[in-house]
């Protein structure tokens, strides 16, 4: 993963599970430290009480926290559901803050003129087999973005032309209008809040500064990603309009089934089937394994069935860290199904010679039943 993110609960000082009275609590004792009226002057305390706003924000709401517990930040991320998470509709995450704080913190500051808004995150769904989640792989993919408008470079003038400032709000980005008492202020609807319009747009992105083109990105796919695993490309995503910065690119890996192995986290399990004289004498069987190796594993004599063999670090590599996961062997005993005539013969001579003490288990179960019903 490229960039971290602030997790909501370890913004708010709480574990995944606490509840709704307790995520309340912790926030309101996080808006008191944190307030910039206990905290004047301070812009990290300022910027911490506008964070913990808005985790809360999306905290006490079921719906947003089951969207954001699944899908991270993605979820409210335009752009970033890939058409959209079932049973949420969510905006950028921008646009809580702005909704909490307004436009001093989404916008433009204290001067009133609106700042184009960062481009939208991009969601993109990959999948890979076992075995390329087990070695990596490094494959390239094309999606189709907005990307900056190369003829005016994203300015959204036609070449050789600029901006002037706007005529209705002079500058300042805002227009007031008086309503009974009070006097209303409102972004200005010619220049969209930015102060400037342009002199002449661009004839290609007709003065968004940004065109529809497809993208080809060369993707590395680390060993030992997993269902979920998600891979953040920065600035990969839509370019922002008016040569605002772009949004960023999520690859979301998705691991295909296995014919032989099942994962869990780094361990992989696998059912092999094993006769019957082989589990009463013990003997070694061979398993190849992802990462190209024969793997030898001894099965004791006298197993029984549904019993499970590890070995160690034979299973999956642990994601952008050292070492392997195990692999588990379940033994089926498989009872024989097709016999000679010769082998019938042996087996009833083995029966005959039979003490009970063969079978243990099999001899106290029946033992149990004498014993429960008086016989």
């Amino acid at each position: 993963m490229s960039a971290t993110e602030v997790d909501f609960y370890e913004l708010l000082g709480v574990s995944r599970d606490a509840d709704g009275a307790t995520v309340k609590s912790a926030y309101r004792k996080m808006a008191m430290k944190y307030h910039p009226d206990r905290n004047p002057g301070d812009e990290e305390a300022e910027a911490r009480f506008k964070a913990c706003s808005a985790a809360y924000e999306v905290l006490k709401d079921p719906q947003k926290r089951a969207a954001y517990d699944r899908y991270g930040h993605a979820a409210f991320q335009q752009g970033g559901g890939g058409g959209g998470h079932p049973g949420a509709d969510f905006s950028d995450l921008g646009d809580i803050f702005e909704t909490i704080f307004g436009s001093a913190f989404g916008g433009g500051g204290g001067a009133g003129r609106a700042r184009p808004r960062r481009g939208a995150d991009l969601r993109y769904d990959m999948q890979v087999s076992l075995e390329e989640a087990y070695h990596g792989k490094n494959t390239q993919i094309t999606v189709e973005v907005a990307a900056t408008c190369e003829t005016c470079e994203g300015s959204g003038a036609e070449p050789g032309t600029g901006r002037r400032r706007c005529d209705l709000c002079h500058g300042r980005g805002k227009v007031r209008a008086q309503q009974g008492l009070f006097v209303i202020e409102r972004p200005c609807p010619n220049c969209a809040g930015r102060g400037e319009v342009l002199e002449q747009a661009c004839s290609d992105c007709r003065g968004e500064g940004r065109v529809d083109k497809e993208q080809s990105l060369d993707i590395e796919i680390p060993p030992g990603v997993d269902n979920g695993t998600r891979i953040r490309l920065n600035g990969k995503g839509e370019a922002g309009p008016m040569g605002a910065p772009s949004g960023d690119l999520y690859i979301f890996v998705h691991v295909k089934d296995h014919s032989v192995f099942q994962r869990e986290g780094t361990a992989l399990f696998t059912r092999v089937p094993v006769s019957f004289t082989a589990a009463a004498l013990g003997e070694t069987i061979e398993i190849p394994g992802l990462d190209g190796e024969t793997h030898s594993i001894d099965i004791p004599a006298g197993i029984q069935s549904g019993k499970q063999l590890r070995k160690r670090g034979a299973g999956m590599p642990v994601l952008q860290g050292r070492g392997r996961g195990d692999l588990v062997v379940e033994v089926i005993v498989e009872t024989p199904t097709k016999l000679s005539s010769r082998q019938k013969d042996i087996l009833r001579e083995f029966r005959e010679t039979e003490t009970g003490d063969e079978c243990p288990e099999s001899r106290g179960f029946f033992d149990k039943l004498k014993t429960a019903f008086g016989a």
